[in-house]
Formats: C-alpha cells, sequence, structure tokens
C-alpha cells in the first residue's frame, strides 16, 4: 500500500513537472518589467561640469537607493543621462530629445537658469515634469516644474540682512553675465533701498571667463565692506586667486557666494577661500541622522568628496518624485503633477514640504563660513523653514515680468550674454 502512494506521488509530481515545461516553452524565458525611465539632464562639460557632475552623481545614488529597496510599484528605475555641455541651447534640445526619443517620464537636471529657462518652454509644450535643484533668481512659477533650490527670500534677501548687520552698508554687487545674478542684484538693490545700504560698485564676468583685471581694479576704487558674489562655474576660482594675488583678505573685504559650494572650492586653494562665505540651504556640517544617513551613503559610493546644496537638492527631488508614484500608483507626468504637491520629507536639510500654490519647497536659509578644511562652519540659520515666495514682495509680478523680458532681449532671445559661453 505505501508503495502504491509513493507511486502515485511521483506519477502526480511528473505530470506537474511536464505541465510547467510546456507553461515555459510557450511563455517563453521570464522577463522582468520594463523599467521606469528617467532623465539626468546635467552639464558634464564646459564651465559648469564641475558644479553639475557630483549632483548627477547624487542623483544616481538616489535612484539606486530606491532600486535596491525593490524600484516603484515593482519595475527598476533607469537613468538615461544627457550632457547640456554649459550651453542653454543644448539644454533645450536635449530635453527635447530625452522626452520625444528617449521617452523618459520625468526629468532632473538644470543649474543655470539660463539653461531652466531654455529647458522650460520644452517640458511645457509637452506637459511634462521637471525637478529643478539649484537655488535661483526666483521669479517664475510653472506648473511643469517642482522647484528644490530657494528662492530669494530662503537665501538671498535674508543673507543681505546678515551682511549690512555684521560687516557694514557699503555692498559691491559680482555676478556671471546671465540672468539669475543680473536678476538676483536687481532685488538686492531693492533691498539696498529699504536697508539704507549703498551699491558701491556692480560687476558681471563672461560665464567661464578667467579675466578678473577689471573688477579688481574697481573693487579697490569703491572700497566695498562686502562683496556679494554670485559669479557661478569656474570664474570662481580666477576670482578667489584674484584676489589673494591683490591682498584683498576676507578680514578686509569678505565675499558672500551665492553659487558657489564645497565641490566648486576643490579645485581653489584653501588659503584663497578661507575665512569667506556662503548662503545655502544645506551643508555638509549639518548635525542629525538624517544627514549622517545621506552623507555616510554618498561617500561610501563615490569617496570622501564634498556635498553641496544642490546635491542635496537633487537626491530631495528624486525622493520626493518617487514618494508621488508610489502615491499615485503611476508614474505618468501628468498625474504626478498633483500627487507630489502633498509631499513633505525628513531630508538631511531638515524637513521640506512642496508648497502646494507655488511648486516650491519651504526650506531654511543658512550661512556658513569657509573653515580650512573647505567646508562651512555655520554661522548664522533662520530659525525655522521658510515659506517659498518666488514674487518676493519687493516688486510685483508685472515689475518681474518686464525687467526679466528686456533682459531676453537684450540677449537677443537668449537667457545669457552671447558670443559662445567660454569654454575651459
Amino acid at each position: 500500500m505505501q508503495a502504491s502512494r509513493i507511486s502515485i506521488y511521483a506519477f502526480i509530481a511528473v505530470q506537474l513537472t511536464c505541465l510547467i515545461w510546456i507553461e515555459i516553452s510557450i511563455a517563453g524565458p521570464f522577463s522582468p518589467p520594463p523599467p521606469i525611465r528617467v532623465g539626468i539632464l546635467h552639464s558634464l562639460t564646459g564651465t559648469m561640469s564641475a558644479s553639475e557632475k557630483p549632483v548627477v552623481d547624487a542623483t544616481l545614488l538616489a535612484i539606486e537607493e530606491i532600486n535596491a529597496q525593490g524600484g516603484l510599484l515593482g519595475h527598476r528605475i533607469e537613468a538615461v543621462i544627457a550632457d547640456g555641455k554649459s550651453d542653454e541651447e543644448v539644454f533645450a534640445r536635449e530635453a527635447e530629445r530625452l522626452i520625444s526619443e528617449e521617452h523618459v517620464s520625468v526629468l532632473f537636471g538644470c543649474w543655470t537658469s539660463a539653461s531652466r529657462k531654455a529647458v522650460l518652454p520644452v517640458i511645457e509644450a509637452h506637459n511634462h515634469l521637471l525637478f529643478y535643484p539649484v537655488q535661483y533668481e526666483g521669479m517664475e512659477q510653472s506648473e511643469d516644474v517642482i522647484y528644490t533650490g530657494a528662492v530669494p527670500n530662503q537665501q538671498i534677501l535674508p543673507t543681505v540682512n546678515w551682511a549690512v548687520r555684521t560687516f557694514g552698508p557699503r555692498l559691491y554687487l559680482l555676478g556671471s553675465d546671465y540672468i539669475f545674478p543680473h536678476a538676483a542684484n536687481w532685488l538686492i538693490r531693492k533691498q539696498a533701498l529699504l536697508l539704507q545700504a549703498e551699491i558701491v560698485g556692480e560687476h558681471y564676468v563672461k560665464l567661464g571667463s578667467p579675466d578678473m583685471n577689471a573688477l579688481i581694479a574697481d573693487i579697490r576704487r569703491s572700497k566695498p565692506d562686502v562683496i556679494l558674489n554670485t559669479v557661478n562655474g569656474s570664474s570662481n576660482i580666477a576670482l578667489f586667486h584674484a584676489l589673494k594675488a591683490a591682498g584683498i583678505t576676507s578680514k578686509q573685504v569678505p565675499v558672500i557666494s551665492f553659487s558657489l559650494g564645497a565641490a566648486g572650492m576643490q579645485a581653489i586653494p584653501a588659503d584663497e577661500v578661507v575665512g569667506h562665505y556662503a548662503a545655502w540651504s544645506y551643508f555638509q556640517s549639518l548635525p542629525g541622522e538624517a544627514n549622517s544617513r545621506f552623507t555616510r551613503a554618498y561617500h561610501q559610493k563615490y569617496g570622501n568628496l564634498p556635498i553641496t546644496d544642490p546635491m542635496e537638492a537633487a537626491w530631495i527631488g528624486v525622493n520626493l518624485w518617487a514618494s508621488a508614484v508610489r502615491g499615485a500608483r503611476t508614474w505618468s507626468p501628468n498625474v504626478i503633477h498633483h500627487s507630489v504637491l502633498s509631499q513633505s520629507m525628513a531630508a538631511p536639510e531638515g524637513v521640506v514640504s512642496v508648497d502646494p500654490v507655488s511648486h516650491h519647497l519651504w526650506k531654511t536659509a543658512r550661512i556658513g563660513k569657509i573653515n580650512t578644511n573647505k567646508q562651512f562652519d555655520i554661522v548664522w540659520s533662520s530659525a525655522k523653514p521658510l515659506r517659498p515666495y518666488p514674487y518676493p514682495r519687493l516688486i510685483t509680478r508685472h515689475e518681474a515680468d518686464l525687467f526679466l523680458g528686456q533682459l531676453n532681449m537684450d540677449w537677443n532671445g537668449h537667457w545669457s550674454s552671447r558670443p559662445e559661453l567660454v569654454q575651459p
């Protein structure tokens, strides 16, 4: 009887095995679900590459972490990376290609406002979605963009208040010759009137330009209390070298930078930047378990490299998008537009929340002083996260539109001065 039972079980096992093989032969080999394709659009070459390459790395770190946890809705995330080449026209073309040919479901990218302004019409024409990770001049609000960097009332304006109180009322405005510095300095001029401060000089250099001779002469002539710096990219290397060579020290005339982070300082000798300042929402030196986990994960993957505010903001953007995808049960841009507006998270910089009206994040303002390790000692921060006002109360939206429109017209439809951007 026992032997009979065994033969029956063996017969059933053989039959089941045959059925399984028949099923496999009909269906073919197992295929995993198709990946969710996302676009990463940053400068991998040109004057902005030193600043933007680490942002790509932080974006990829967030994607890798999500994939390690099983992906999204059972699908892996696949990154498609494009090089904007530090040129706004290339950014626009690559955004179109990523959407139309690569069929990505979202874009993470851009650094300069010139690149973002060039990409914006492409995003809006496709009713697509861009996560933009860098502080900027504000004066923009698109249904198709989530802005994870700070706007002026979260960075520039509180920093100018602090600078006047700390160093004095004589302000020198220095920037690269494109939309963000011009717009930022327009706001600072208006703020200076309210603070009874004086703008003693204003100077612009082309993106990537190393020529600082005229600037140094003007700083010596004007004798400012503090320099407010919106120079972007590799020109900062030439700037701090020229200041040191001219004997203009941080004790004499401190520089407060709005676009220079620890990654951008790697090519600058420590003795040229120590004692100067920068204003951001995030610094690598921030305490807290969330920041410890973030920095530890980044350093394990990429080595002991500095981490900047735009890198953290890019990492936040991927995680906010992923949370919106989980909540909406789809990665369709049309749906995520709305789902992401209810998102918040405990980020390395602290709790951040998407403001559903402006599509910007509530963020804390902070100022750091550069130390001998080319990191930042935090010397001031706002008491709590600040609500984003893309159009600060210093101006009306109509004034802003007129000002930006005039800049665009002066630059023949571009968002930076031409001829072509200087490439290092």
